[in-house]
Protein backbone atom coordinates (compact mmCIF):
# COMPACT_ATOMS: atom_id res chain seq x y z
CA UNK A 1 0.00 0.00 0.00
CA UNK A 2 2.86 2.33 0.84
CA UNK A 3 4.44 1.84 -2.61
CA UNK A 4 1.04 2.21 -4.33
CA UNK A 5 0.34 5.53 -2.62
CA UNK A 6 3.86 6.75 -3.38
CA UNK A 7 3.49 5.87 -7.05
CA UNK A 8 0.09 7.58 -7.19
CA UNK A 9 1.47 10.73 -5.58
CA UNK A 10 4.45 10.79 -7.95
CA UNK A 11 2.15 10.18 -10.90
CA UNK A 12 0.07 13.22 -9.84
CA UNK A 13 3.19 15.39 -9.50
CA UNK A 14 4.46 14.36 -12.92
CA UNK A 15 2.16 16.80 -14.75
CA UNK A 16 3.19 19.76 -12.56
CA UNK A 17 6.90 19.06 -13.15
CA UNK A 18 6.67 18.86 -16.93
CA UNK A 19 7.57 22.54 -17.37
CA UNK A 20 10.69 22.27 -15.16
CA UNK A 21 12.02 19.00 -16.59
CA UNK A 22 13.31 17.72 -19.89
CA UNK A 23 12.68 14.13 -20.88
CA UNK A 24 15.61 11.83 -21.55
CA UNK A 25 15.92 8.44 -23.23
CA UNK A 26 17.86 6.99 -20.27
CA UNK A 27 16.32 4.23 -18.21
CA UNK A 28 16.41 3.89 -14.45
CA UNK A 29 19.02 1.29 -13.35
CA UNK A 30 16.71 0.14 -10.53
CA UNK A 31 13.26 -0.20 -12.08
CA UNK A 32 13.80 0.56 -15.78
CA UNK A 33 11.53 3.59 -15.51
CA UNK A 34 11.79 6.90 -17.35
CA UNK A 35 14.60 9.22 -16.21
CA UNK A 36 14.09 12.97 -16.63
CA UNK A 37 16.33 15.96 -15.98
CA UNK A 38 15.12 18.21 -13.18
CA UNK A 39 16.68 21.50 -14.28
CA UNK A 40 15.49 23.39 -11.21
CA UNK A 41 17.47 21.15 -8.84
CA UNK A 42 20.19 20.06 -11.26
CA UNK A 43 19.35 16.35 -10.97
CA UNK A 44 18.34 13.40 -13.14
CA UNK A 45 15.46 11.57 -11.45
CA UNK A 46 13.45 8.43 -12.21
CA UNK A 47 9.77 9.35 -12.61
CA UNK A 48 8.62 5.93 -11.31
CA UNK A 49 10.71 5.05 -8.25
CA UNK A 50 12.16 8.51 -7.49
CA UNK A 51 15.79 7.38 -7.65
CA UNK A 52 18.26 10.22 -8.17
CA UNK A 53 20.37 8.86 -11.02
CA UNK A 54 22.66 11.89 -11.38
CA UNK A 55 23.13 15.20 -9.57
CA UNK A 56 25.03 18.50 -9.91
CA UNK A 57 24.10 18.75 -13.59
CA UNK A 58 25.33 21.80 -15.50
CA UNK A 59 22.62 24.43 -15.78
CA UNK A 60 22.72 25.61 -19.39
CA UNK A 61 19.86 28.06 -18.97
CA UNK A 62 20.06 31.83 -18.37
CA UNK A 63 21.27 33.16 -15.02
CA UNK A 64 18.25 35.48 -14.76
CA UNK A 65 14.67 34.68 -13.78
CA UNK A 66 11.54 35.62 -15.69
CA UNK A 67 8.01 35.38 -14.33
CA UNK A 68 6.03 35.85 -17.54
CA UNK A 69 6.53 35.51 -21.27
CA UNK A 70 6.96 39.25 -21.83
CA UNK A 71 9.75 39.50 -19.24
CA UNK A 72 11.39 36.42 -20.73
CA UNK A 73 11.46 38.02 -24.18
CA UNK A 74 12.90 41.25 -22.79
CA UNK A 75 15.72 39.47 -20.97
CA UNK A 76 16.60 37.14 -23.81
CA UNK A 77 20.13 37.68 -25.06
CA UNK A 78 20.02 35.76 -28.30
CA UNK A 79 22.17 37.54 -30.86
CA UNK A 80 23.78 40.95 -30.71
CA UNK A 81 22.02 43.73 -28.79
CA UNK A 82 19.97 46.15 -30.84
CA UNK A 83 20.96 49.80 -30.97
CA UNK A 84 19.22 52.95 -32.17
CA UNK A 85 22.50 54.33 -33.50
CA UNK A 86 22.12 52.19 -36.64
CA UNK A 87 19.28 52.68 -39.10
CA UNK A 88 18.38 48.97 -39.03
CA UNK A 89 19.13 48.72 -35.27
CA UNK A 90 22.04 46.40 -36.03
CA UNK A 91 19.85 43.50 -37.13
CA UNK A 92 21.23 43.15 -40.66
CA UNK A 93 24.39 41.42 -41.89
CA UNK A 94 27.52 43.21 -43.04
CA UNK A 95 29.89 41.76 -45.60
CA UNK A 96 33.46 42.57 -44.62
CA UNK A 97 35.31 44.90 -47.00
CA UNK A 98 38.52 42.88 -46.63
CA UNK A 99 38.65 40.23 -49.37
CA UNK A 100 39.78 37.41 -47.09
CA UNK A 101 38.25 34.16 -45.92
CA UNK A 102 37.79 32.90 -42.36
CA UNK A 103 41.43 31.78 -42.22
CA UNK A 104 42.83 35.13 -43.34
CA UNK A 105 43.68 33.93 -46.84
CA UNK A 106 43.10 36.26 -49.80
CA UNK A 107 40.18 35.45 -52.08
CA UNK A 108 40.62 34.62 -55.72
CA UNK A 109 39.71 37.10 -58.44
CA UNK A 110 36.33 35.47 -59.13
CA UNK A 111 35.48 35.36 -55.44
CA UNK A 112 36.40 39.03 -54.99
CA UNK A 113 34.09 40.01 -57.83
CA UNK A 114 31.33 37.91 -56.30
CA UNK A 115 31.80 39.54 -52.88
CA UNK A 116 31.70 42.99 -54.48
CA UNK A 117 28.37 42.21 -56.13
CA UNK A 118 27.02 40.82 -52.87
CA UNK A 119 28.08 43.95 -50.99
CA UNK A 120 26.34 46.13 -53.55
CA UNK A 121 23.07 44.22 -53.36
CA UNK A 122 23.27 43.92 -49.59
CA UNK A 123 23.63 47.69 -49.32
CA UNK A 124 20.65 48.22 -51.62
CA UNK A 125 18.46 45.88 -49.56
CA UNK A 126 19.50 47.56 -46.29
CA UNK A 127 18.29 50.95 -47.54
CA UNK A 128 15.27 50.09 -49.65
CA UNK A 129 13.39 53.38 -49.35
CA UNK A 130 14.09 57.09 -48.92
CA UNK A 131 13.30 57.04 -45.20
CA UNK A 132 15.94 54.41 -44.48
CA UNK A 133 18.51 56.24 -46.59
CA UNK A 134 17.71 59.46 -44.73
CA UNK A 135 18.07 57.70 -41.38
CA UNK A 136 21.34 56.05 -42.35
CA UNK A 137 22.89 59.35 -43.40
CA UNK A 138 21.68 61.18 -40.28
CA UNK A 139 22.85 58.50 -37.83
CA UNK A 140 26.23 58.49 -39.53
CA UNK A 141 26.43 62.26 -39.00
CA UNK A 142 25.43 61.88 -35.34
CA UNK A 143 28.11 59.25 -34.76
CA UNK A 144 30.75 61.38 -36.48
CA UNK A 145 29.96 64.52 -34.49
CA UNK A 146 29.67 62.65 -31.19
CA UNK A 147 33.10 61.10 -31.77
CA UNK A 148 34.63 64.48 -32.60
CA UNK A 149 33.13 65.99 -29.44
CA UNK A 150 34.11 63.06 -27.22
CA UNK A 151 30.53 62.32 -26.17
CA UNK A 152 29.67 58.99 -24.48
CA UNK A 153 27.56 56.23 -26.02
CA UNK A 154 24.41 57.13 -24.07
CA UNK A 155 24.41 60.58 -25.70
CA UNK A 156 24.68 59.01 -29.18
CA UNK A 157 21.79 56.68 -28.34
CA UNK A 158 19.63 59.56 -27.09
CA UNK A 159 20.44 61.71 -30.12
CA UNK A 160 19.50 58.82 -32.42
CA UNK A 161 16.17 58.36 -30.63
CA UNK A 162 15.41 62.09 -30.92
CA UNK A 163 16.15 62.03 -34.66
CA UNK A 164 13.94 58.96 -35.15
CA UNK A 165 11.09 60.78 -33.41
CA UNK A 166 11.61 63.85 -35.61
CA UNK A 167 11.54 61.63 -38.69
CA UNK A 168 8.39 59.82 -37.58
CA UNK A 169 6.58 63.08 -36.82
CA UNK A 170 7.53 64.50 -40.22
CA UNK A 171 9.61 67.42 -38.95
CA UNK A 172 12.30 67.19 -41.64
CA UNK A 173 10.64 68.71 -44.74
CA UNK A 174 12.22 72.10 -45.39
CA UNK A 175 15.23 71.36 -43.18
CA UNK A 176 18.58 69.75 -43.90
CA UNK A 177 19.51 66.33 -42.54
CA UNK A 178 22.75 67.78 -41.16
CA UNK A 179 20.92 70.59 -39.37
CA UNK A 180 18.42 68.30 -37.63
CA UNK A 181 21.05 65.70 -36.70
CA UNK A 182 23.30 68.43 -35.24
CA UNK A 183 20.45 69.84 -33.16
CA UNK A 184 19.72 66.31 -31.89
CA UNK A 185 23.33 65.92 -30.71
CA UNK A 186 23.17 69.34 -29.03
CA UNK A 187 19.91 68.47 -27.22
CA UNK A 188 21.07 64.97 -26.20
CA UNK A 189 24.32 66.30 -24.72
CA UNK A 190 22.43 68.86 -22.63
CA UNK A 191 19.92 66.26 -21.45
CA UNK A 192 22.75 63.93 -20.36
CA UNK A 193 24.50 66.64 -18.35
CA UNK A 194 27.58 66.75 -20.60
CA UNK A 195 26.75 69.88 -22.62
CA UNK A 196 28.82 71.30 -25.43
CA UNK A 197 28.69 74.96 -26.39
CA UNK A 198 27.01 76.00 -29.61
CA UNK A 199 30.39 77.09 -30.96
CA UNK A 200 31.88 73.65 -30.26
CA UNK A 201 28.92 72.01 -31.99
CA UNK A 202 29.31 74.36 -34.98
CA UNK A 203 33.01 73.47 -35.31
CA UNK A 204 32.20 69.80 -36.01
CA UNK A 205 28.98 70.39 -37.95
CA UNK A 206 28.50 70.99 -41.66
CA UNK A 207 25.90 73.72 -41.18
CA UNK A 208 26.00 77.29 -39.93
CA UNK A 209 25.52 78.30 -36.29
CA UNK A 210 22.31 80.21 -36.98
CA UNK A 211 20.70 77.19 -38.66
CA UNK A 212 21.69 74.90 -35.78
CA UNK A 213 20.14 77.26 -33.20
CA UNK A 214 16.98 77.70 -35.25
CA UNK A 215 16.54 73.97 -35.88
CA UNK A 216 17.31 73.13 -32.26
CA UNK A 217 14.54 75.43 -30.99
CA UNK A 218 12.12 73.96 -33.53
CA UNK A 219 12.90 70.33 -32.65
CA UNK A 220 12.62 70.70 -28.86
CA UNK A 221 9.40 72.69 -29.25
CA UNK A 222 7.70 70.24 -31.62
CA UNK A 223 8.82 67.11 -29.74
CA UNK A 224 8.18 68.61 -26.31
CA UNK A 225 11.68 67.82 -25.06
CA UNK A 226 12.55 68.90 -21.53
CA UNK A 227 15.97 70.50 -21.79
CA UNK A 228 17.10 72.54 -18.82
CA UNK A 229 19.39 75.54 -19.23
CA UNK A 230 23.03 74.52 -19.20
CA UNK A 231 24.68 74.73 -15.78
CA UNK A 232 28.06 76.54 -15.86
CA UNK A 233 29.42 74.01 -13.35
CA UNK A 234 28.98 71.18 -15.85
CA UNK A 235 31.69 72.73 -18.06
CA UNK A 236 34.25 73.15 -15.25
CA UNK A 237 35.66 69.56 -15.09
CA UNK A 238 36.34 69.48 -18.84
CA UNK A 239 38.00 72.91 -18.91
CA UNK A 240 40.10 72.19 -15.82
CA UNK A 241 41.21 68.83 -17.21
CA UNK A 242 42.19 70.31 -20.58
CA UNK A 243 44.25 73.01 -18.80
CA UNK A 244 45.90 70.51 -16.46
CA UNK A 245 44.62 72.22 -13.29
CA UNK A 246 44.43 70.56 -9.90
CA UNK A 247 41.34 69.37 -8.03
CA UNK A 248 41.75 72.35 -5.72
CA UNK A 249 41.35 74.77 -8.63
CA UNK A 250 38.33 72.90 -9.91
CA UNK A 251 36.72 73.01 -6.47
CA UNK A 252 37.48 76.73 -6.17
CA UNK A 253 35.91 77.38 -9.57
CA UNK A 254 32.73 75.62 -8.45
CA UNK A 255 32.62 77.79 -5.33
CA UNK A 256 32.92 80.94 -7.44
CA UNK A 257 30.03 79.83 -9.64
CA UNK A 258 27.84 78.95 -6.66
CA UNK A 259 28.47 82.40 -5.23
CA UNK A 260 27.60 83.96 -8.59
CA UNK A 261 24.30 82.04 -8.63
CA UNK A 262 23.45 83.18 -5.12
CA UNK A 263 24.10 86.78 -6.14
CA UNK A 264 22.22 86.44 -9.43
CA UNK A 265 25.29 87.30 -11.50
CA UNK A 266 24.73 84.32 -13.82
CA UNK A 267 21.37 85.61 -15.08
CA UNK A 268 21.51 86.40 -18.80
CA UNK A 269 25.15 85.34 -19.09
CA UNK A 270 26.59 82.61 -21.26
CA UNK A 271 27.25 79.51 -19.11
CA UNK A 272 30.40 78.77 -21.12
CA UNK A 273 31.76 82.26 -20.48
CA UNK A 274 31.04 82.03 -16.76
CA UNK A 275 32.67 78.60 -16.52
CA UNK A 276 35.77 79.75 -18.41
CA UNK A 277 36.11 82.87 -16.22
CA UNK A 278 35.63 80.81 -13.05
CA UNK A 279 38.35 78.37 -14.10
CA UNK A 280 40.72 81.24 -14.91
CA UNK A 281 39.99 83.02 -11.61
CA UNK A 282 40.34 79.79 -9.61
CA UNK A 283 43.74 79.11 -11.19
CA UNK A 284 44.98 82.54 -10.15
CA UNK A 285 43.57 82.19 -6.63
CA UNK A 286 45.30 78.82 -6.14
CA UNK A 287 48.60 80.06 -7.63
CA UNK A 288 48.46 77.84 -10.70
CA UNK A 289 49.84 79.22 -13.91
CA UNK A 290 47.49 79.70 -16.84
CA UNK A 291 46.61 82.51 -19.22
CA UNK A 292 43.45 83.96 -20.66
CA UNK A 293 44.62 82.86 -24.10
CA UNK A 294 44.84 79.19 -23.01
CA UNK A 295 41.44 79.32 -21.35
CA UNK A 296 40.01 81.04 -24.42
CA UNK A 297 41.34 78.30 -26.68
CA UNK A 298 40.01 75.48 -24.50
CA UNK A 299 36.57 77.03 -23.96
CA UNK A 300 36.31 78.38 -27.52
CA UNK A 301 35.30 81.83 -26.27
CA UNK A 302 36.87 85.28 -26.59
CA UNK A 303 39.34 86.67 -24.07
CA UNK A 304 37.19 89.80 -23.72
CA UNK A 305 34.29 87.68 -22.42
CA UNK A 306 36.60 85.93 -19.97
CA UNK A 307 37.89 89.25 -18.61
CA UNK A 308 34.38 90.68 -18.19
CA UNK A 309 33.01 87.60 -16.43
CA UNK A 310 36.19 87.31 -14.36
CA UNK A 311 35.70 90.73 -12.80
CA UNK A 312 32.01 90.04 -12.16
CA UNK A 313 32.81 86.79 -10.36
CA UNK A 314 35.42 88.41 -8.14
CA UNK A 315 33.07 91.29 -7.30
CA UNK A 316 30.39 88.81 -6.27
CA UNK A 317 32.96 87.01 -4.12
CA UNK A 318 34.01 90.28 -2.42
CA UNK A 319 30.44 91.17 -1.48
CA UNK A 320 30.07 88.06 0.69
CA UNK A 321 29.78 88.83 4.42
CA UNK A 322 32.96 88.16 6.38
Amino acid sequence: MQNARTRARRHGERETEEEDTTESTDECPECGGLVVADEEHGESVCMDCGLVVDEDDIDRGPEWRAFDSQEKDQKSRVGAPTTNTMHDKGLSTNIDWRDKDAYGNSLSSNQRQKMQRLRKWNERFRTRDAKERNLKQALGEIDRMASALGLPDNVRETASVIYRRALEEDLLPGRSIEGVSTSCVYAAARQAGVPRSLDEITDVSRVEKAEIARTYRYVIRELGLEVRPADPESYVPRFASSLGLSDESEHRARELLKTAKDKGVHSGKSPVGLAAAAVYAAALLTNEKTTQAKVSEVADISEVTIRNRYHELLEAEDTLPA
